[in-house]
């Protein structure tokens, strides 16, 4: 199997890490942190991110995952994987065994698909995106990069969610919506017309509140 790394010890990475071991293809060596965490679901500490070049030196070809989530827009995520494409390691798309992938469905690098999430047909999913538990991304729509898609939320056909947006636990994409780059949708929030300024957009129906 591939060895793979993953980056962070909190609890999107525990996840993370329930996922690959499911899937089975690949070998975890370990995860790093800012801080040590403990052995989590059997997986060792090895250390801050400072270490990833001796990691990747002792395991060539090695891959990584990242296991930060957060509730909110963060440049962490691009941040890291910046670090990681550098030094070499790769970044593949993770999917869970239970998510429902139909065909004609494009998975970027680097993205990951919780369980329970469903993909349609005729979907484009972008780098170095999240899509959590048991969200559905329906068919023919566009999910950027860095985009992540929160535990329930449901994304109806023909949608366009742009780069770096998150999407609130729960909240509902009507079809045909766009959302602009750099939006943060809040949980719960019924989008019905589109998001076209950066911003946060929140209530039934969603509003720009700044």
């Amino acid at each position: 199997m591939r060895k793979i790394v993953i980056i962070g010890g909190g609890g999107h990475a525990k996840v993370l890490i329930s996922v690959l071991k499911r899937i089975q293809e690949f070998a975890i060596l370990g995860y790093t942190d800012r801080k040590d965490n403990g052995t989590i679901l059997g997986i060792p500490y090895l250390g801050t991110d400072h270490g990833l070049n001796v990691i990747l030196s002792s395991n060539p070809s090695c891959s990584a995952a990242i296991g930060i989530g957060g509730v909110r827009i963060s440049e962490r995520r691009k941040e890291i994987v910046k670090e990681l494409e550098s030094i070499g390691f790769d970044l593949p798309p993770i999917t869970s065994r239970s998510a429902i992938v139909n065909e004609c469905v494009e998975i970027g690098k680097g993205t990951v698909v919780f369980d329970g999430a469903v993909i349609n047909t005729g979907t484009v999913i972008g780098r170095y995106s999240i899509l959590n538990t048991n969200s559905t991304v329906d068919h023919d729509c566009h999910i950027g990069d860095y985009v992540h898609i929160a535990p329930g939320v449901t994304i109806s056909g023909d949608a366009r969610i742009g780069n770096n947006s998150l999407i609130g636990a729960g909240a509902t994409i009507i079809q045909g919506i766009t959302i602009a780059d750099n939006c943060l949708i809040g949980a719960g929030a019924v989008v019905v017309d589109d998001c076209l300024t950066p911003g946060t957009y929140v209530g039934v129906p969603a509003r720009r509140v700044k």
